[in-house]
């Protein structure tokens, strides 16, 4: 028997240069955790009633924006709306809380992408971020279609796609293991013919070496360490639940498939939670 305790972050998921398996680590505190070797064990989860915030690290009751305490989500750009819809950016229109973190994060390269989680979807991500992305969205193919200059820029690309295709994932589709595979570059060529004009005026606006098409890039298949999906999804909640448990099926995104129900681990990120294993 094992036991691991600390603050919660989300799992750190990596994929080998010659395998498409996704790794995953847990992470409590500094201590990283190798999940693979417990998929098929009984674990136990218990949360002991503390919440750090992940900017300032101090006792919060509820966690804000993703692991933030109240001040921290009300005063850091990294939880302004324009993280998820990077189209509203503060920093493009002078109204960013933090702009030195802006320049660091939102100016540089990004990727505007194509996924298959749920179903086909279009997204963005900064380059050195993939495939973590993808492999956080549970998509078991992807494919980059554009290489941005900024994360602005990225949104508004996946403005133009996202009236054709979805930008969000179907969290229950996606743990049941349904969806099968897409012919990704065929999808991409379709879109790209869809788009053409809207795409032609922002590379007009921004200038063509900002807004990049990646005729040549590759399909990255993606697969993840599940022995058995739910046939019905359950999720769990560690703020009505504070002790959970059973065995583990599987991971994949950032859920933890246990035969008693799921587990959004990235959901309690700063909680303080103790896991014991067999």
């Amino acid at each position: 028997m094992s036991e691991f305790h600390g603050q919660l972050s989300k799992m750190v998921a990596t994929q080998t240069t010659d395998s498409s398996l996704a790794n995953y680590q847990m992470v409590f505190d500094s201590q990283h955790t190798d999940m693979a070797p417990l998929i098929g064990q009984s674990i136990q989860l218990h949360f002991a009633g503390e919440i750090h915030c992940q900017a300032c690290d101090r006792l919060t009751k509820k966690s804000y924006s993703g692991g933030f305490c109240f001040p921290c989500s009300q005063r850091l750009a990294q939880c302004d709306l324009c993280i998820m819809k990077p189209e509203t950016c503060h920093y493009e229109a002078g109204t960013c809380r933090e702009p030195e973190w802006g320049e660091s994060f939102c100016m540089q390269d990004h990727i505007v992408y194509l996924a298959n989680s749920s179903g086909i979807k279009v997204g963005i991500t900064r380059v050195n971020q993939m495939p973590t992305r993808w492999i956080d969205q549970g998509a078991i193919q992807a494919i980059p279609i554009f290489k941005v200059k900024t994360r602005y820029q990225s949104g508004l690309v996946e403005v133009v796609f996202k009236s054709h295709v979805s930008d969000r994932t179907d969290w229950r589709k996606m743990l049941k293991g349904f969806n099968e595979k897409i012919d990704l570059k065929a999808k991409r060529d379709e879109l790209f013919l869809a788009c053409n004009d809207q795409i032609t005026e922002l590379q007009q606006r921004f200038g063509e070496d900002a807004i990049s098409p990646l005729l040549d890039a590759d399909v990255l298949d993606i697969s993840y360490p599940v022995q058995q999906y739910p046939e019905k999804v359950k999720s769990h909640n560690f703020d009505k639940t504070p002790d959970i448990s059973g065995v583990l099926q599987g991971i994949k995104g950032q859920y933890l498939i246990l035969d008693t129900g799921v587990l959004n681990i990235r959901k309690f990120s700063g909680y303080h939670i103790t896991m014991v294993t067999e």
